[in-house]
């Protein structure tokens, strides 16, 4: 069934709700939801009863082979985009457009004041990003199928790691695996942190080699068509023999870690505010002596986008509805030992939740 028509709808009734003549779609990821084209440099128009698909003459045979039934104006090479928007918005007599924020500079949105002077524009966001958050069948398997390229590729990965291996060369590796599985790619720019390193959060990849300590942590995701994964493990570096000192302190951290994610997975239900989650994870971690050491949100919602709605913290005001997919990635990072951070997506269910992705997670698995 095709989605696209009932997206159209849905976000017409919202710019009719708002007030709005129409609504001005930005975001190419935003487009792409609405109409299924996958190009860039343009806009989707969105009015109460209808939904206009502008661009230009390089992606005309793309937008008939991915659109087919949508109404579409195309400009040619005589005049821009924006320019096209003017004349479509003064055509169809609108004196009242949103547009979307997010998807335009400030110098964007004055250029296209000036070419729609006999109406009103106004700055509008999350409009498609609400009905985004939700995701419907034919989403939930793209997502599935982004997690099992992400999988595949990790356990190649895991198969052949070398302690000569550096972080950089880990990740070259891992995203040539993904693609060999069928994903177009990274979801993200990786995160491989040897040692020390992962009590990087956000560590970037440089030239140590998987060898030099005990254990490595990754977080990776694939992207596969045009939607995400997103997971991390901790491993033991190939060949490592740990001494009885670091097995026992990362295993500490890693059974807190570990037990936080469970606690949060299993309170994720519709209906459920998600600072409340967010307390599960970091309450218990606080309460084993690491809340100085967990300094990020616990998760977010994952899509077109890899960080999208919900997100899921302490100072968030969303709540959980069934049709999200999310992530729960609790964390602990020492300083100049290491870091553990547990990631697994999870589809939310009328009555619960599902784990979408499969690598373990046990402290045996590592």
């Amino acid at each position: 069934m095709n989605p696209f028509p009932r997206r159209q709808k849905s976000l017409g009734r919202a710019v009719k709700a708002a007030g709005l003549d129409a609504l001005l779609v930005a975001k190419p990821v935003n487009v792409s939801y609405l109409t299924g084209f996958t190009g860039d440099s343009s806009f989707a128009l969105v009015t109460p009863t209808r939904t206009i698909l502008l661009s230009d003459d390089r992606f005309r045979i793309q937008i008939e082979d991915e659109c087919a039934g949508l109404e579409v104006e195309v400009r040619g090479h005589d005049r821009n985009t924006y320019q096209l928007i003017g004349a479509v918005v003064a055509k169809r007599g609108l004196t009242l457009v949103g547009v979307e924020a997010a998807g335009v500079t400030v110098e964007e949105f004055e250029s296209l004041k000036e070419l729609c002077d006999r109406c009103t524009l106004v700055p509008r966001s999350d409009f498609v990003e609400k009905l985004r958050a939700v995701k419907d069948e034919s989403e939930v398997a793209l997502i599935r199928a982004a997690i099992r390229s992400a999988e595949r590729g990790f356990a190649a990965l895991r198969a052949t790691l070398r302690p000569a291996d550096t972080e950089k060369e880990v990740a070259a590796l891992l995203e040539g695996y993904i693609r060999r599985a069928g994903g177009d790619g990274f979801a993200f720019p990786p995160i491989v942190g040897v040692g020390d390193r992962s009590a990087l959060p956000h560590c970037p990849l440089s030239d140590r080699r998987v060898g030099d300590a005990d254990f490595v942590l990754v977080d990776w995701g694939a992207k596969a068509n045009l939607y995400h994964s997103d997971l991390t493990r901790v491993v033991w570096s190939p060949d490592a023999k740990p001494r009885k000192a670091v097995e026992s302190r990362l295993r500490k951290m890693y059974t807190v870690v570990l037990e936080a994610q469970s606690r949060a997975i299993a309170a994720l239900r519709p209906g459920v505010h998600v600072k409340a989650i967010d307390a599960e994870a970091r309450d218990f971690i606080a309460d084993a002596g690491y809340g100085a050491y967990f300094n990020h949100g616990l998760g977010h919602g994952i899509g077109l986008e890899i960080h999208e709605a919900p997100a899921i913290r302490f100072n968030s005001d969303d709540v959980l509805a069934a049709g999200m997919v999310v992530t729960i990635e609790p964390g602990v990072y020492l300083p100049d030992f290491g870091g553990v951070r547990i990631e697994d997506d999870i589809l939310i269910t009328p009555d619960g939740s599902e784990v979408l992705t499969s690598v373990p997670r046990e402290w045996e698995s590592l």
